[in-house]
């Protein structure tokens, strides 16, 4: 148990109902429906809801005290006045574990496109050193070997803290977070102490969340503008908008691009030929990570994962695994050996043409999967696209005009659509409005487009048209994400015949 009096220093308290000085907790929840019996009840005021509503609830719980934004007097408990409960409950989560990512060595990514990938190749490079790692992210929660599925990108800060306090517990060193834009404007991450910062692109997603891009860029801007001194950002010098904040952090700042040759590390001699890259990295400027002191020089990347966003979130990662002191040898045998994500430019089918499977959610991710194809050696590419569902029209205008830049670089002039009406839930249904803005801007374009009701249609019209030294790719978000097991099973149905 924990004594209230001393836990509430951890935050900012403006008033009270019915103060208790010797009251112990024995834990903290935000869901009426968790509470369980002598934990502070934090009244989170929501997006969708009002906890304030459920105190009622939380207080037939058990509920022993409440933290408030307003005080509800028909209320017994005590109840602490608190400017933002928000803030309060990662103030009060961090204490009440200990201040846990102080023991850690915390890693914040964050991005429009590839925060997944990179948290993930930044967690093989520490894995590979020997470390005890952790990882928190849109997929999966990995503290030490267990796995937890997640529910957000970033957790909500008290659960936040429960799992970098086991991660504590469990030895781990060094933890790889995802860090996205509503969790840092929710402050879900308020009081996460992190060493290392890392800012690799934005994009336009997620605006109507914020508002406006603008408010966007200053959510994701907020982790490296508010690293400490004894921090380190990651910045990427061919994203302007990364780039612009190398002079707005007190961390100590490492930079990198592929375009870029006035950062601390470049890429250079990118081999895409094949679509797995292969890159030298040279250390342009002398830094120093975790008592290791670089030099100029440069090494040698092979990556088994494809694509040219695979480079720089390699970039990122190999900058960050540097700032920890992981050796070259290692880094470049994790990279080689490293499987990648799910749907993230990923190779399903190799044989007489290839399959490639992309998450292709806005035109961020759209510039750098398509501008991979220009890298790439093939004899035509049957491009499978799956419309944005439940999106509106403006990101489906934007993506398609995305598109059709490329495929007009591509020398591209047909393309194959899908609704994908039987394989998305209500919240991803394409609906006419949304397919309309595609084909406008695509006959605006002088583009071709067969448009399927059905992902297996789309898909099986790609494979009657794939011939030897082709390539299909299946892109697209929810719409798309059972399209490679659609396509193996029927080129397996075929290959039985």
């Amino acid at each position: 148990m924990t004594r209230l009096q001393e836990l509430l220093q951890a935050t900012a308290v403006e008033g009270s109902y019915r103060p208790d000085a010797e009251l112990e907790v024995n834990g903290i929840s935000y869901h009426s429906q968790k509470v369980s019996p002598g934990d502070l009840f934090v009244c989170i005021t929501g997006y969708s809801t009002d906890g304030h509503k459920y105190l009622p609830d939380a207080v037939k719980s058990g509920a022993a005290a409440a933290i408030v934004e307003r005080i509800q007097e028909d209320i017994e408990i005590p109840q602490y006045v608190v400017p933002n409960s928000r803030i309060a409950m990662a103030q009060l989560a961090d204490a009440f574990y200990g201040h846990p990512s102080s023991k850690l060595k915390m890693i914040g990514i964050t991005a429009t496109n590839g925060k997944t990938s990179t948290t993930y190749m930044t967690n093989a490079i520490l894995e590979q050193h020997g470390l005890k790692t952790g990882l928190i992210g849109t997929v999966v929660i990995k503290i030490d070997d267990e796995k937890i599925p997640s529910e957000l990108t970033t957790p909500e800060s008290l659960d936040l803290q429960s799992y970098l306090k086991q991660m504590v517990d469990r030895d781990v060193t060094h933890v790889s977070m995802e860090v996205s834009s509503a969790a840092l404007e929710s402050h879900r991450v308020e009081t996460v102490d992190y060493d290392i910062v890392c800012f690799n692109n934005l994009s336009r997603e997620h605006i109507d969340s914020h508002g406006t891009f603008e408010k966007y860029f200053e959510a994701k801007a907020s982790l490296i503008r508010g690293a400490g001194e004894h921090s380190s950002a990651v910045l990427n010098l061919d994203n302007e908008h990364a780039a612009s904040l190398v002079g707005e952090t007190r961390a100590n700042v490492v930079t990198y691009g592929l375009k870029s040759r006035e950062g601390t590390l470049y890429c250079k001699d990118l081999d895409l030929s094949t679509g797995r890259a292969k890159f030298t990295v040279e250390i342009l400027k002398p830094f120093k990570g975790d008592g290791v002191e670089y030099v100029p020089g440069e090494f040698r990347v092979e990556l088994r994962i494809p694509g040219l966003h695979s480079v720089y979130n390699s970039m990122a990662a190999i900058a960050i695994a540097l700032l920890c002191g992981i050796p070259v040898a290692t880094i470049q045998e994790a990279l080689r050996t490293f499987g990648g994500v799910e749907r993230r430019f990923e190779f399903i089918y190799e044989d007489e043409f290839i399959i490639v499977d992309d998450h292709f959610a806005n035109p961020g991710n759209i510039d750098v999967t398509l501008e991979t194809l220009r890298y790439m050696d093939y004899e035509q590419c049957h491009f499978v696209y799956a419309i944005r569902g439940h999106r509106g029209p403006i990101i489906n205008r934007e993506n398609a005009e995305a598109i059709v830049k490329w495929m007009n670089r591509l020398e591209m002039r047909d393309i194959i659509a899908t609704r994908s009406a039987s394989h998305v839930n209500k919240n991803n249904t394409v609906s006419d409005e949304e397919a309309d803005v595609f084909l406008e801007v695509m006959q605006g374009a002088g583009i071709e487009v067969k448009l399927y009701n059905e992902l297996p249609d789309a898909i099986a019209f790609a494979l009657s048209k794939a011939g030897r030294g082709d390539l299909i790719l299946l892109a697209g978000c929810q719409g798309m994400d059972p399209g490679a097991e659609i396509a193996l099973n029927m080129l397996k149905a075929t290959n039985n015949d």
